[in-house]
């Protein structure tokens, strides 16, 4: 049996939505992310950032979310598939952690050299 498509744009937002919110209420790191992304855009704000720091930073913040969204998605198959340990099993969940985990390190690394800068300067002056 073939799975149907869905054709309805309104129906394929709805299941995204969907999946946006499983994220937010069952995954603790994605919900650490969220707060992170608002004190940046907070920051962000506060420092009245130029428009390309804005840009940098929101694509930074959105790779992140969107790599931890699938690693929740990876490890939810994996669990479909191989609902007992296996070795391979524990090697996809642990590459999928680990890319968040690149992610992540590179977005801070990104974030002190968009934001350190003009923070610094704000707060000790040129």
């Amino acid at each position: 049996m073939t799975p149907q498509r869905n054709g309805n744009f309104w129906i394929s937002l709805k299941h995204a939505a969907e999946g946006l919110l499983y994220a937010v209420h069952t995954q603790r790191n994605f919900r650490i992310h969220l707060v992170a992304t608002i004190l940046v855009i907070a920051v962000g704000f506060w420092l009245r950032l130029a428009l390309v720091p804005w840009a940098i930073l929101t694509l930074t913040i959105g790779l992140v979310l969107v790599t931890e969204m699938v690693n929740t998605a990876a490890e939810a198959l994996v669990d479909l598939a191989s609902p007992d340990y296996h070795p391979l099993a524990k090697l996809v969940k642990d590459v999928a952690a680990g890319a968040v985990l690149v992610t992540a390190m590179v977005a801070i690394v990104i974030g002190l050299l968009v934001l350190g800068p003009p923070l610094l300067a704000l707060l000790f002056g040129n």
